[in-house]
Parts: C-alpha cells; structure tokens; sequence
C-alpha cells in the first residue's frame, strides 16, 4: 500500500495532472493495483463534456502509466529525480470499452510482462467496478534530461 503522500514522493506529477490517489497492491517485478477517485471538480470535465461529462480517454492511459511508473520505480527501488523523467515509448491496442464519468473509482491496474534494456512493457487496465473501462499495453522507458 502507498498512501498520497507516498506517492507525491515517487511521482513528479501534481495538479492537475497526478491521476493516482493511492496504491492498494504492489508486488514488485509483478504487478500494481491503484484508485483514482473522479469527481465532478476534474478541471476536464467543464469542457468535456458540460452536457454529460466523462474522463478523456487520453488521461485514463495517463493514470495507468503513472501506476505503471510507480510499479517499475518499486520494482528498480528507485525514487526518482528532477533530472528523471518517465515517457511513454508506445500504446499498443487501446480499448475503451465504459465511459467514466464523476463519482466513478477507477482502479488502475498494470502488471510487468517485461523490461529490457530501459524499456518496460506492461498490460495494463482500468475498471469500475468489475466493468473494464479502458486496456492496453503501454511501454515506457526512463530517461536522464540535461
């Protein structure tokens, strides 16, 4: 388990950008299991959208790369640096099969199938209850920046 403030020490994200309330389960090399609480006080949602609002597919991918990045800084044992940044190198076969909309948990699920040579590939998901609202693979690879 990784409470807020835990996190707010792995990740460089914050508002409005940090997707991750809290880590649940992490077994390192394996998998992470995370929340996002979504409320209707997202700064998205006042423009997507004002008639019915729902999470932008792009910031689920978003949330499940941060839980993706904390799993792969667990699994290194590395907190990472202002000179570190953690990019995404690709999204492979996304799928947005629920929209997400204000009051919804989103539980942020991604499990390590590989890491080689910087890059790390995970299958990742995010539900809403026992309901599948986004999946794919993400790979992403840490980087020193000048």
């Amino acid at each position: 388990m990784m409470d807020i403030h835990e996190i707010l020490k792995k990740l460089p994200h914050r508002y409005p950008f940090l997707l991750v309330d809290r880590v649940i389960e992490l077994e390192k090399g394996k998998h992470i299991r995370c929340l996002k609480n979504v409320t209707i006080n997202e700064p998205f949602f006042g423009g997507h959208f004002p008639h019915r609002p729902v999470m932008p597919g792009v910031l689920m991918l978003e949330a499940l790369a941060q839980a993706a990045a904390l799993l792969a800084f667990e699994t290194l044992d590395v907190v990472p640096d202002e000179n570190t940044v953690y990019y995404f190198a690709g999204i492979d076969g996304a799928r947005f099969k629920r929209p997400v909309e204000p009051g919804d948990q989103l539980v942020l699920e991604a499990e390590l199938l590989r890491m080689k040579s910087g890059i790390f590939k995970f299958a990742a998901r995010a539900k809403v209850g026992d309901a599948i609202a986004v999946e794919a693979q993400l790979l992403c690879t840490m980087r020193t920046i000048a």
